[in-house]
């Protein structure tokens, strides 16, 4: 029954019920009136009978009483950071099923890198207080503001424009959509959805918030690489061109041949080029990488186990910027067994690690059935 309420939303949530059912073959049933309640869950009727599936607030608003073990066995699991998902049929709590996701080690990383950087973190969400201050004791943010709706994600980074900060926003779903809109600077994670994506001015190929604390890092590299091609630019011609004009000629008798003065302007661009060229070198990575093992996942937590893998790497054609490398590792990361998907542009290609299960003939499916043409897979 959660798999076929789940089915039709588009929340991670949603989308972890439902992949737990196709990875255990369980068969979902069709919905009727299905229908969607931001920041709330979602309802519809499966053969004729009302179902709910949400959080406390779809509950209530629904007349749905909660018992005392009930409203526990919740609190329990927003303390362990778990996110508590109910089910009702009709006017009666059938189930109760927590879901968490797994804090990457190199997420933990990221905030202390933005700490030490001077940025303070907010983490926005819809989950309620318990479970949000939970996580946050796990990942050091500074701030947590939870239970909020996807307007409410808007408004507030509105106030905090309003109180005169810079503002970055960093989401992937949806319901960060209007947020990543209304920020100074919106970043969307690349295996996000396609709202999410196109409402970002900033587009990570790659599912890891250290990418963001890289970002920052060379976007401060080329600022200062455009301000000192400026200087020596502005220095350079204030020389150049008095002296290429005869400005030294009736004190000095001192000229400038114009063969030296061509030369001597292709070697300012060569000089321009050459410092930006320095920003290749530059070291995004930081000791705050250090990659350890991932805690393991308790049992009440729908999570992906990795066992006979194989890793297939897909050369791709067409790809052009990075929301191509976000849609082509959209398609791949939706197939059964798929546990991890790399894209690169600029090898143009795409990197997986699945299941022996997964054949070649469906990686290929997928990323035709994108858009893309497939060149050659190893």
């Amino acid at each position: 029954m959660a798999g076929s309420l789940e089915k039709g939303s588009e929340h991670p949530l949603a989308e972890a019920v439902v992949k737990y059912c196709e990875e255990n073959e369980i068969t979902v049933q069709p919905v009727e009136q299905f229908e969607a309640v931001f920041g709330k869950g979602v309802r519809g009727k499966v053969g004729g009978t009302l179902y709910f599936a949400g959080n406390e607030k779809m509950m209530e608003e629904n007349g749905i009483p909660l018992k005392a073990d009930h409203k526990a066995r919740i609190e329990a699991f927003a303390g362990e950071g778990k996110t508590p998902l109910l089910f009702a049929k009709e006017k009666t709590l059938i189930g109760i099923l927590a879901v968490a996701d797994v804090v990457k080690a190199t997420s933990r990383d990221a905030i202390g890198a933005l700490r030490e950087a001077g940025i303070r973190t907010i983490m926005l969400t819809g989950d309620n207080e318990v479970t949000a201050r939970a996580i946050q004791k796990e990942v050091g943010v500074d701030e947590v503001i939870a239970g909020v709706l996807p307007a409410q994600k808007e408004e507030k980074v509105a106030q905090f424009k309003e109180g005169g900060h810079t503002v970055a926003m960093v989401g992937d779903g949806i319901n960060d959509a209007p947020a990543l809109a209304r920020a100074d600077v919106g970043i969307a994670i690349g295996a996000g959805t396609d709202v999410a994506i196109e409402s970002a001015d900033v587009v990570l190929m790659k599912n890891d918030l250290f990418d963001v604390v890289r970002a920052i890092r060379l976007s401060k590299a080329v600022i200062r690489n455009i301000k000192q091609n400026l200087f020596w630019a502005f220095f350079y011609n204030s020389i150049g061109i008095p002296l290429a004009a005869g400005v030294l000629y009736p004190a000095f008798g001192i000229k400038l041949n114009p063969m030296f003065g061509a030369a001597a302007m292709s070697l300012s661009s060569i000089c321009v080029v050459s410092n930006a060229l320095r920003l290749k070198g530059v070291k995004l990575s930081g000791k705050a990488e250090a990659k350890t093992e991932p805690e393991p996942v308790e049992k009440e937590i729908i999570r992906k186990e990795e066992k006979g893998m194989k890793e297939t790497t897909i050369s791709i054609e067409g790809m052009m910027c990075s929301h191509c490398t976000g849609t082509v590792e959209k398609a791949l990361a939706g197939i059964d067994g798929v546990k991890e998907v790399s894209v690169s542009l600029e090898n143009k290609n795409a990197v997986v690690k699945a299941e022996e299960s997964v054949t070649v003939e469906v990686l290929k499916k997928a990323v035709t059935d994108a858009g893309y043409e497939v060149k050659g897979i190893q």
